[in-house]
């Protein structure tokens, strides 16, 4: 990694209310401290807080506006009724925030409703306003930076699309059935969003499918095997953690066995607590024991433990499962409480709801003022004990201290040569034949290659591809080469396509009659040109699908 960048406006050193709040930095001549040394200044730093700065560091709002100072009329006024300020910045100064997310609207999205604006476009403009909210809050007086988070999982949950490195799908990390690869692209991943100023991933999902096609989530899961989901979560959170971001696992206790989606409703997690405990927490296991910083909880109904609440409400979830069963000793935060379980309470009641069943951190409340003033309410009235509060500031105050010790990269190292190959690496490993020659050219004479309109870019870099390793293409007749992606169902499948190619979940490939069946878990170029080597001969495709499709072979290319 290249040598650090100071975070802008930290001073090490500085101290708030007489309590050493210096962020541990590992300066020439300086030990590196402990996670006991961080959690004990942490809690110094916590007990000298007043109650706005305390509530302050419980609370992950996003903000409207590409920077965080300058920013249009439309944006001002949009922050203006969400926290009744018109910039980040000042958001960040009047709540005394200790952590903000960035947010990304795209249609395919499948967690689109609960952002309500885009405020990422390039690395550029992203490292800009990273450093503008790191300096709106150095004023603060902690010594550290503060969380910086946004959901970048790779596939559908994406933010920042453009000029970074594009893993394939977790469920193409499955695929591919390589720990290895999985950490080295992850860690390519991380180096990316430190660089940008992200300090925050909220990823890897955690969530083991089910055998209902993939439920809600999807391509978003590793797969339907808990070890092999644990393992794959594990490589994921190292090569995260070991690139300076602190990775998260989601959404606790297991939203992958559902069919409902929890943006909208409440799902039931109808499984035994032995069938819970067996399948959907061991990657959550395996994550606590890679040191993931975080844990998101999930708006699930789980009914082995506490039915009816949902499992973001629920401490018998939250403390007593989580914490004292499973020693997770992070920081706990909230799915989204935009979405629809979190609103059956008035917004700051569900603040205070959501905070002393066991979340450290409250992701993206539907008003900032009504949160805000719903925990300040509550801690007068003694509905939020205030120790409770204390002992939640204090894990955000470690994770934003242990954070502070770490290197920020250099622009430069942003989707480097060495990132890009660890994804190339990790997009050859995901390809999968689940029906079809392997290791032979399977594309001969000329090549037609279609794709339902919206899937066009995807269409012109296979061509490309196609075209640099030799193969002849043609716009009518010839090999039928037919790819379909994220939504796309039967009717999206042609029925004269000699292949059949699906870039995200491969289900519909059990209804296609193509003469090979290929699955390249993923639409992004580096996925595009895997899948031209295998069409081209050039490698024999070692995928192995982590979900069953049907009655198709995990892979056609198994000996």
């Amino acid at each position: 990694m290249a040598t650090a960048t100071t975070l802008l406006g930290m001073t090490a050193g500085c101290t708030f209310g007489g309590s050493d709040t210096s962020s541990g930095g590992s300066a020439a001549g300086t030990a590196t401290p402990t996670p006991e040394d961080l959690s004990k200044r942490a809690a110094a730093i916590a007990a000298a807080m007043p109650d706005e700065d305390l509530v302050g560091q419980v609370l992950m709002p996003y903000a409207y506006g590409n920077d965080a100072t300058t920013v249009t009329a439309g944006s001002q006024k949009a922050n203006q009724r969400y926290a009744g300020v018109a910039t980040a910045a000042e958001m960040i100064d009047k709540y005394r925030l200790g952590g903000m997310i960035l947010v990304g609207w795209s249609a395919d999205d499948p967690t689109a409703g609960t952002n309500k604006t885009t405020n990422v476009e390039s690395p550029t403009q992203v490292r800009a306003l990273t450093s503008g909210l790191q300096a709106a809050a150095a004023p603060l007086g902690v010594a550290a930076p503060i969380l910086i988070a946004t959901d970048q999982e790779y596939g559908t949950v994406i933010r920042i699309k453009n000029g970074v490195a594009q893993l394939p799908t977790a469920l193409g990390l499955g695929a591919g059935h390589d720990p290895d690869i999985t950490q080295r692209a992850w860690a390519a991943a991380g180096i990316d969003l430190a660089a940008m100023g992200v300090n925050v991933d909220f990823a890897p999902d955690a969530d083991v499918l089910g055998d209902r096609a993939g439920g809600v989530i999807g391509s978003r899961s590793f797969g339907s095997d808990p070890q092999a989901v644990a393992e794959q979560v594990a490589a994921a959170v190292r090569g995260l953690e070991g690139s300076g971001v602190a990775a998260t696992l989601k959404h606790f206790p297991g939203h992958g066995q559902t069919t409902a989606d929890s943006h909208t409703k409440l799902p039931v997690l109808g499984q035994s607590r032995q069938n819970l405990d067996a399948v959907d927490l061991a990657p959550f296991v395996a994550g606590i024991q890679a040191k993931a910083g975080l844990i998101m909880s999930g708006h699930l109904d789980v009914r082995a433990i506490d039915p009816g609440v949902p499992a973001s409400f629920s401490s018998k979830v939250l403390i007593d499962l989580l914490r004292g069963e499973l020693g997770f000793s992070g920081v706990v935060v909230s799915d989204s409480l935009n979405m629809e379980p979190a609103k059956q309470w008035p917004v700051g009641e569900a603040a205070v709801r959501a905070l002393v069943a066991g979340n450290d951190l409250l992701l993206m409340p539907p008003n900032l003022e009504a949160a805000q003033r719903g925990l300040l309410d509550g801690l007068a009235s003694g509905s939020l004990p205030r120790e409770r509060l204390v002992e939640a500031a204090t894990r955000v105050l470690t994770l934003r201290l242990r954070l502070g010790t770490e290197n920020q990269p250099e622009a430069s190292e942003i989707n480097s040569g060495a990132n890009r190959d660890a994804v190339a690496a990790a997009s050859a490993a995901a390809v999968t034949v689940f029906k079809g020659p392997c290791g032979t050219r399977a594309v001969t004479g000329s090549v037609r290659v279609t794709a339902p309109a919206k899937r066009d870019q995807q269409r012109q870099w296979l061509r490309a591809a196609l075209r640099d390793r030799g193969v002849t293409l043609t716009a009518s007749g010839g090999t039928r080469v037919h790819l379909v992606g994220y939504g796309d169902g039967s009717s999206a499948l042609a029925a004269d396509a000699a292949i059949t190619v699906a870039m995200d979940t491969p289900y519909v490939l059990g209804r296609a009659k193509s003469d090979m069946l290929i699955a390249t878990y993923a639409s992004t170029q580096p996925a595009m040109e895997a899948l031209a080597d295998v069409l081209a001969g050039t490698v024999s495709a070692p995928g192995r699908s982590p979900v069953a499709v049907g009655s198709l072979p995990r892979s056609a290319c198994e000996r």
